[in-house]
């Protein structure tokens, strides 16, 4: 998932500087003896970061160990994100182990995806399901009381780490977390996004946090329950829509995973978007697929249209994700994905395409059979929206 990013302050302050050290300190360590006092420290820093609000201290760290200790960098990413999604509270004279997790939809619809308050009874048999498949046996489970579109999820560390504190909260008291929607960002309007229910877990010291950490469970019989049990509880709030539950995941990790699932999803969603609305079926479809770039790679575009015309009706665009770059074999799986969606004629373009988009809308230019960035227009006749899927 992307993180926010925020220009690196002329002076290093003196909580960013530690952050370095202890980061460099551990990438350097020699043995777990040593990792253990190394993360002991950098998670007791990080911890007074994030409860401070002190996010351009984290994000400064960030920036300069980004190209001056990459390992280091590294380290202090997972560490600011596990302390951000995690954390211990007490209740009763116990200590209880609570973390955040996310539990992504992909969606795609010819109307808009609902990003929407979840109703008391949905919230109820949700949280159930989720106890009952996702979650360890002795997991307490609270929930936002509310359908998250990606523009509305925490936007910093230490957003996230207010967002996790809360929740825990809400699991430890047996309840669920209202959300303010009054502050919620605007929704942006694609064909084909991510819905996220998010929620928290509060678990005894040392018990199972997930249903596969269990001797007898599994990712796969979870994800499979959760399909199947939790799944239907959705449909009435996706009205219009073509959806498919991901595995509730640690929060970071879960985001990470939709944003890797939504490719795919999005490439198949598009071609029956086409079929749909058009009647095009795939096997009279092109797609022409072109790299672009700014300082290095940062995706493909996929224009789609048909076979026996030179129009580009729809366009995706398959960001690289985390460590991906041009020498990751993405071509190879964008191919695979459209074979198996019954599109046939695919011609990819060795080809430097910019990243431009349209002045007037701001919509992302697609590749055509010329090598040119063009607008994706559907036909006047069909009625649909041009809009990109996402």
């Amino acid at each position: 998932m992307k993180r926010t990013r925020f220009g690196a302050r002329d002076r290093l302050s003196r909580d960013a500087a530690e952050l370095q050290r202890l980061a460099a300190g551990l990438a350097d360590s020699g043995g777990k003896l040593e990792d253990g006092y190394w993360e002991a420290h950098l998670a007791e820093t990080v911890d007074g970061l994030l409860k401070n609000g002190a996010e351009d201290d984290i994000n400064t760290a960030l920036d300069r160990l980004f190209e001056a200790n990459p390992r280091a960098h590294d380290e202090l990413a997972d560490m600011v994100e596990s302390r951000a999604e995690s954390g211990r509270l007490q209740a009763d004279d116990q200590a209880f182990d609570i973390l955040l997790f996310a539990a992504p939809v992909l969606a795609w619809s010819r109307f808009s995806i609902p990003a929407c308050p979840l109703p008391a009874a949905a919230l109820t048999a949700l949280a159930v399901q989720l106890g009952a498949h996702v979650f360890g046996g002795q997991a307490r489970v609270a929930l936002s009381d509310y359908l998250f579109s990606p523009d509305q999820l925490p936007r910093s560390f230490c957003d996230t780490w207010q967002l996790t504190q809360a929740l825990g909260a809400a699991a430890l008291a047996g309840g669920n977390l209202t959300i303010d929607t009054d502050g919620l960002a605007e929704t942006n309007r694609f064909l084909s996004d991510v819905r996220y229910l998010v929620g928290a877990i509060a678990v005894p010291r040392n018990q199972a946090p997930f249903r596969w950490n269990e001797k007898d469970g599994s990712k796969d019989g979870a994800l499979k329950a959760w399909q199947k049990q939790g799944g239907p509880n959705l449909e009435p709030l996706l009205t219009g829509c073509a959806w498919e539950v991901l595995l509730p995941d640690a929060y970071h990790a879960a985001c990470r995973n939709a944003d890797r699932l939504s490719r795919p999803y999005s490439l198949r969603a598009s071609v029956a978007f086409l079929q749909t609305a058009l009647g095009l079926m795939p096997d009279a479809i092109r797609a022409v697929v072109g790299p672009c770039y700014d300082q290095r790679m940062e995706e493909y575009r996929v224009g789609l249209g048909p076979r026996d015309k030179a129009d580009i009706y729809h366009g995706i665009v398959w960001p690289l994700l985390g460590a991906e770059d041009e020498a990751t074999d993405a071509a190879s799986e964008i191919e695979a994905v459209l074979r198996e969606a019954g599109v046939k004629e695919i011609s990819f373009l060795d080809h430097h395409f910019p990243m431009e988009f349209c002045d007037d809308c701001g919509a992302p230019l697609y590749p055509n059979t010329d090598a040119e960035l063009v607008h994706a227009e559907m036909p006047e006749e069909s009625g649909a929206s041009s809009q990109a899927l996402h």
